[in-house]
């Protein structure tokens, strides 16, 4: 089985590959910018960092955005961080267009969130729990409430509530993953969530939507 992790430059590739290897070492797990190798592989992994502005402007000038919504049709599909976010129509951050694929917008943490101790800092760093809203494939093994990892300051807003499949707290409930027939999108990182992220890449490898 090839798995193809999407490289437009913007993305942390060399982790979600090496965790991908860790949990199907008979895979061959392909960092690639060629739109025909995406098209050949079985699943795709789409990850994003940095700002959406540039995502959106390297993926375009790249020539991978047709291979990403045509694996979006029909493959197994594992989108993390902005990846997720770009699945969206429009990101408040530069507002920015995305790919369409869900209805809703992204959007930011409002400033001043209130911990219980404190205000909450933006962006929303660090270890949170995942409450899952709705079972699914890629949660088996994964406890309800276990913890992931962070990185962002935006955040989708699905308009349908049936595409939310986890959601975290940080100074208010937030959509932090959401799963729609072979797609399933992370705003967490699973490959710096420890054993909760190893079972979320060894579940994607075995699903058949």
């Amino acid at each position: 089985m090839t798995i193809a992790v999407v490289d437009y430059g913007m993305g942390n590739l060399l982790s979600v590959a090496k965790a991908i290897e860790r949990v199907s070492p008979g895979a061959s797990v392909k960092i690639t910018s060629r739109p025909h190798e995406v098209d050949a592989a079985a699943r795709v992994v789409f990850p994003g960092q940095g700002a959406m502005p540039d995502c959106m402007r390297y993926l375009r000038e790249s020539g991978l955005e047709a291979a990403v919504r045509r694996a979006a049709r029909d493959k197994p599909l594992l989108a993390i961080c902005i990846g997720l976010q770009m699945l969206f129509d429009r990101s408040e951050e530069g507002d920015t267009p995305g790919l369409g694929l869900f209805a809703g917008p992204v959007v930011r943490f409002a400033p001043g969130l209130a911990g219980q101790n404190a205000p909450l800092k933006i962006p929303h760093m660090g270890w949170n729990r995942v409450r899952q809203a709705q079972r699914h494939p890629l949660w088996d093994g994964v406890a309800d409430l276990s913890f992931f990892y962070f990185v962002h300051s935006y955040y989708p807003c699905p308009a349908e509530a049936a595409l939310t499949a986890g959601q975290a707290d940080y100074g208010g409930v937030f959509t932090c993953a959401v799963a729609r027939d072979n797609i399933f999108a992370t705003q967490f990182h699973p490959e710096k969530s420890a054993a909760a992220g190893l079972a979320i890449f060894e579940n994607f490898v075995q699903w058949n939507p």
